[in-house]
């Protein structure tokens, strides 16, 4: 197999990437205003396609007014794409889609797909947090399982002081290390190697511009409780006081609800209970790619909307095919409404058939509520998404057994043209897979 066929196909895998009853306490909780959003409106009319490739899209405010974003696996809004990152940091001007100007943050420690090997652990970029004029983002990877698909095992935290233009390590050093298979240690990240592989995938609670809409000084972080369905469909929850949240032992788990309503919080991982528990049956059990992973399935965007002091959730399932694969039917996408971080969740949005522009075909994935696209009012905000319609198409063309190379494929191509090639197929095959949004709208009593 030629050396341009194994970068593809190496691209392409790697970059595809209820224990207590929310109703027992909920009549703890007295009503807020929350309780006033009844449903919400996906408007299909208002679509927005921005020129890039690449998934993940988690978001942040900057006190500088910029949003940035994370893109995993493409060239992100490099033009032309010459650059396949493994991940990449981007600040986004405007105040909406239609003005979006995005400009890569140069000194993040971003990764091109040619400068790492193929058997190195890969950090993907997820929960991303701008708070008191520093930003902090937790890293995900994954074990290094042949017999069944691989599961998410490692939170790495980084953070930078001046804007993105230099990062650290958790414990202060610089510049960030990739750590390989053997230099991994719990020392070295938030969370490695923990029970059914819990608080591997991390999304950061959003509150309004440089974490200004807090008042009660705690982050708060929401991760999956493992890599199975079972597991990745439990919500688990951390918070930390901002000033120590790069002290690992300040973290305290979600532990249930007491008697009196109020939230207990322990110092023990394994003290944790699920702040919510979404429907079985979204995640994939097997890989359309040999050696591939489970897919990041239930990890939610959450966006406090100061409006209406109300906390937005948004998730998504995937959906998989009768033999566990994954993206063989539409995803399920759900929205939910709370009056403090940890819950109870209400659902006001559900669709088991999630389908952007009313199209079939769409394997729409990993939505994501933009914390600056907002309405001042609250009562419309922009969801960011990629789709990854096309993909089973190019497990087909890629597990298709290799008739020989061509000649003009004998000779190795450059690392610009292998990533040209690389976003190519991912363009040509999967059209919607790069930052996608759409207008959703409140019903609001």
């Amino acid at each position: 197999m030629s050396q341009r066929r194994d970068f593809l196909k190496q691209s392409i895998a790697v970059g595809l990437c209820a224990a207590w009853s929310q109703s027992a306490y909920a009549a703890l909780v007295p009503d807020a205003r929350a309780g006033i959003i009844r449903a919400l409106r996906r408007r299909d009319d208002t679509i927005v396609k921005l020129p890039t490739i690449g998934d993940g899209y988690k978001m942040t405010w900057t006190p500088d007014n910029r949003q940035l974003t994370v893109v995993n696996d493409g060239a992100g809004w490099v033009n032309p794409p010459d650059m396949f990152y493994k991940r990449s940091l981007w600040s986004i001007g405007g105040n909406d889609p239609h003005e979006a100007s995005a400009h890569i943050v140069d000194g993040y420690p971003s990764v091109e797909q040619s400068q790492e090997p193929e058997e190195a652990p890969h950090y993907h970029g997820h929960g991303l947090l701008a708070v008191n004029g520093r930003i902090y983002q937790f890293l995900t990877a994954l074990d290094r399982a042949e017999d069944r698909p691989r599961h998410w095992t490692t939170a790495k935290l980084i953070y930078s002081e001046d804007g993105g233009r230099t990062w650290r390590n958790q414990d202060g050093t610089s510049p960030v290390q990739w750590e390989d298979w053997h230099e991994q240690k719990k020392d070295k990240f938030a969370f490695f190697n923990e029970p059914d592989g819990c608080f591997s995938l991390l999304t950061v609670l959003q509150m309004g511009q440089d974490y200004r809409a807090n008042r009660d000084g705690y982050i708060y972080v929401y991760g999956t409780n493992g890599s199975v369905d079972g597991k990745m469909n439990e919500l688990v929850l951390f918070r930390v006081r901002i000033e120590e949240i790069l002290d690992r032992p300040a973290y305290r788990f979600f532990a249930g609800i007491q008697p009196d309503g109020t939230p207990l919080w322990s110092p023990a991982l394994d003290d944790r209970q699920p702040v919510h528990v979404f429907p079985r049956g979204w995640v994939n059990s097997t890989n359309l790619f040999p050696g591939d992973l489970v897919v990041e399935t239930w990890l939610p965007s959450i966006v406090f909307n100061e409006a209406l002091d109300a906390y937005m959730m948004v998730s998504a399932g995937n959906g998989c095919a009768d033999d566990g694969t994954e993206f063989g039917k539409p995803s399920y996408l759900g929205f939910w409404i709370s009056e403090t971080p940890w819950g109870p969740w209400r659902q006001v949005h559900e669709e088991r058939a999630w389908t952007p522009g009313g199209d079939p075909q769409s394997r729409a994935y990993s939505p994501q509520i933009s914390p600056k696209w907002m309405s001042d009012d609250g009562k419309s905000f922009w969801l960011v998404w990629t789709d990854l319609k096309g993909i089973r198409e190019i497990a087909q063309a890629t597990n298709a057994p290799d008739e020989g190379d061509s000649p003009e494929a004998k000779s190795a191509p450059s690392a610009s043209e292998a990533a040209l090639e690389a976003n190519e197929v991912m363009h040509s095959f999967m059209p919607g897979y790069g930052f996608n949004a759409q207008l959703v709208e409140l019903d609001v009593v």
